[in-house]
């Protein structure tokens, strides 16, 4: 018995080293880790076993198709168990990074998977599938090291199994993963990636956090002092600096910017628990900001395709000591009024009216709307000129199959032209309300077409007796 324990032991340091070695070699040229690892910072852990189940529910539904010759994993059709849905955001964020960084490398998991002979020998049923491909990439990104479970999390049976599968085949796994490197001489799995996509995590890296200022509830200075006081130091860029600190935007006056990688301490900080500040894209606080400058004292605003409802609450602050109303059209469910109202009662926000019908369904001539002079639209766009489509996801409440286009780097053609279409209909819909004296219209595109394009394309629309002069926001769009 000794000497068989003896022998168990050997076996699991020499697998554990050859694992190690196989790792190093995989991931030696991760920038990132890298870095992670010089400044001490400990190492990955893994996830709870519901992140897991929620990532590959996302995946499932973003994942790409294959023609049936090219089919190497099958995934089935059957979703996993659903989870009640979580309002924390953290968990959402990790749960759509996962998903996100999976879809990213679909192709090379399915082929480790393939090569280590894990697929087609297991028996897991094949709705386990994307469950499968989402814990693998979260596996080889802990460089194949055991997961930290915690004694109050309840285990999930799937992620067991799953777990328990790919801890059996860490081996072959990482040795498979090791040859798709060389294969690619990539000095990571990373450097497999299209270039396009690299240069968009790189600058979504690279760029600052924009937040702004709730004044109905808290001042600027105050705001400055309650950053000094926690040792946030205020300069006047944020550009390179290692520090903890903020400036002031530049377009915006109530807008602050900080490094990135400040996030998850700054929202630990009762500024933004109390919504005295509030994470945004900056595109948003420049859409309101417009709008504002084009106001009078007592003009209406009409807002379409809002999505954070923080826009509407930030239009609502710049707009409190008018006595402007701001009307938001297409909330489609009224069971959402009482939530709605509660946050925009907990922002200090009083001028806000919501609308259920479809913007295109609303006349020009609804009696409730003759006092409106600016029409904000927000449409639906790729969202290719967000920084982070997992934030722009959360904040704006987009649908998940942005990631599908951030992960490739473009968006389809049909998917452009459906797009397209679609804007060009809202703005000329828009344009009818011959009272409204200015259109505010904002993408986060960086398509001409969706942009320049559908701009033009309505201008030429419009009635021949009316007078139109196009605004070009070119400063705007070059702080972007």
């Amino acid at each position: 018995m000794l000497r068989a324990t003896s022998e168990l032991e050997f076996s699991k340091e020499k697998n554990t080293e050859e694992i190690s070695q196989l790792a190093s070699l995989v991931l030696s040229g991760d920038t990132s880790t890298g870095e992670k690892n010089s400044t001490g910072l400990p190492e990955k852990t893994g996830y709870p076993d519901s992140v897991y189940i929620m990532a590959a529910n996302v995946f499932q539904g973003i994942r790409f198709e294959k023609s049936p010759e090219k089919v190497l994993i099958k995934y089935g059709n059957e979703p996993l168990r659903s989870l009640p849905e979580s309002e924390d955001e953290s968990f959402q964020r990790s749960s759509y990074e996962l998903a996100f960084s999976a879809l990213k490398f679909q192709d090379i998991l399915e082929a480790i998977l393939i090569d280590s002979c894990i697929f087609p020998s297991t028996t897991i049923p094949d709705h386990l599938s994307s469950l499968i491909i989402v814990m693998l990439y979260d596996f080889q990104d802990r460089k194949f090291q055991a997961r930290f479970v915690s004694d109050n999390e309840e285990p999930i049976a799937e992620v067991q199994e799953v777990e328990n599968l790919l801890n059996s085949f860490k081996i072959k796994l990482a040795a498979a993963l090791a040859r798709c490197r060389i294969k690619h001489d990539a000095l990571s799995i990373y450097h497999i990636l299209p270039e396009t996509v690299r240069n968009q995590e790189l600058r979504a890296s690279t760029l600052p956090l924009y937040a702004w200022i709730n004044t109905c509830k808290i001042s600027p200075e105050e705001v400055y002092y309650s950053l000094k006081k926690r040792g946030y130091n205020k300069v006047k860029s944020v550009l390179h600096i290692d520090d903890k600190v903020f400036a002031v935007d530049q377009h915006c006056y109530d807008v602050l910017i900080f490094p990135s990688r400040l996030k998850n301490n700054l929202l630990n900080i009762d500024l933004f628990k109390d919504y005295k500040l509030i994470f945004q894209d900056k595109s948003r606080s420049l859409a309101v900001h417009s709008v504002k400058a084009l106001l009078n004292m007592d003009d209406d605003i009409l807002m379409v395709n809002t999505g954070s409802w923080y826009t509407v609450a930030h239009m609502s602050i710049l707009t409190n000591n008018n006595t402007s109303k701001i009307f938001v059209c297409g909330v489609k469910s009224q069971a959402k009024d009482p939530d709605l109202k509660n946050l925009f009662t907990k922002m200090g926000c009083k001028n806000i009216e919501i609308l259920h019908e479809a913007f295109l369904n609303i006349e020009s001539k609804d009696h409730r709307l003759q006092k409106v002079k600016v029409i904000l639209l927000l449409p639906h766009c790729s969202g290719l000129g967000v920084s982070n489509p997992v934030e722009f996801i959360l904040n704006e409440h987009e649908d998940t199959g942005v990631l599908k286009d951030f992960s490739q780097g473009g968006t389809s053609e049909d998917k452009l032209h459906i797009l397209v279409q679609q804007q060009y209909e809202q703005l000329t819909h828009a344009m009818k309300f011959t009272k409204a004296q200015a259109v505010v219209y904002c993408t986060c595109s960086v398509y001409p077409e969706e942009n320049e394009g559908v701009v033009k394309k309505a201008l030429e629309f419009q009635d021949h007796g009316i007078k139109v002069q196009p605004y070009s926001g070119t400063h705007l769009r070059q702080c972007l």
